[in-house]
């Protein structure tokens, strides 16, 4: 029998919706339907359906009268992250992409959504090699004739599509490059960059030991949170690009940790980098 795929996020306003019932979710330990129709604002056949699909992704567990944790829900796949904060993080991306010198360049670029986001931002640069673990950052720009795009080996992560494990950290291992972009779950002074999955931390623990420069872009929901896995401290980080409703006291710290720390906003709106 064929296992039916996944549902998909659809429209940035049900990938709010699906987040917020996730949310209320890491409030409590469980929540009833009616709570769910008050707070989202929808029917009760659409509540019923959007927990249908986030049972189906292992996210919940449904009950009688709503919905309860699933034990294993630990991290929200790429595919719901994906349609969240969007300007927010096109424009940490546009900001990390002006980091890079003129000239001939090499990146490596882990996976997560802003961290795809600057790939696209460096979509029309010339003479630029991208190393990824990513499948969703290949995806979008292994087509472009002014790329060059290396992809590492490894096992394929379902909740993120990144390429994790030996393969992937003997690919960077095997490589310099100029700057590391990197995403994170998770970005405080004092937990440093974290992850969901320690296979995926240390594989991109291996990116960072194979650039001269490190960047991390994560968006204000990030930043004060740690999760399970430390990839690195703050002071083996150089910059860090997030956007202006992180926690002012937070970036403080993180500067007092010794990164850089970029802060974007809507004033930074402009067309894409060249």
């Amino acid at each position: 029998m064929t296992t039916p795929p996944l549902p998909q996020a659809g429209s940035g306003k049900r990938s709010r919706r699906l987040l917020a019932v996730l949310r209320l979710l890491g409030e409590q330990e469980s929540v009833g339907l009616h709570r769910l129709v008050d707070e989202l604002g929808v029917s009760v056949a659409t509540v019923r359906r959007d927990l249908a699909d986030l049972e189906a992704q292992g996210l919940l567990t449904r009950t009688h009268g709503g919905a309860r944790t699933a034990a294993a829900a630990v991290e929200v796949p790429v595919r719901l992250r994906a349609g969240t904060s969007h300007h927010l993080k096109e424009l940490i991306a546009r900001r990390a992409a002006t980091f890079l010198p003129e000239g001939p360049y090499a990146v490596a670029i882990g996976g997560g959504t802003t961290a795809a986001e600057v790939a696209r931002a460096l979509r029309f640069r010339p003479d630029l090699t991208i190393v990824t673990n990513s499948l969703t950052t290949a995806g979008e720009i292994g087509s472009r004739p002014n790329l060059r795009v290396l992809m590492t080996g490894g096992v394929v992560r379902p909740h993120s599509f990144e390429l994790v494990g030996v393969l992937a950290e003997n690919t960077f291992t095997a490589l310099n490059v100029g700057t590391a972009f990197l995403g994170a779950d998770g970005l405080s002074a004092e937990g440093g960059v974290t992850t969901h999955d320690e296979t995926e931390a240390r594989t991109n623990a291996a990116m960072i030991r194979s650039a001269q420069r490190t960047v991390v872009v994560a968006d204000s929901s990030k930043v004060g949170r740690v999760t399970l896995a430390r990839v690195a401290a703050l002071d083996g980080i150089d910059d860090v690009v997030t956007d202006e409703h992180a926690d002012p006291g937070e970036l403080e710290r993180m500067r007092a940790a010794g990164a850089r720390v970029h802060v974007v906003g809507d004033r930074d709106r402009s067309g894409p980098v060249d």
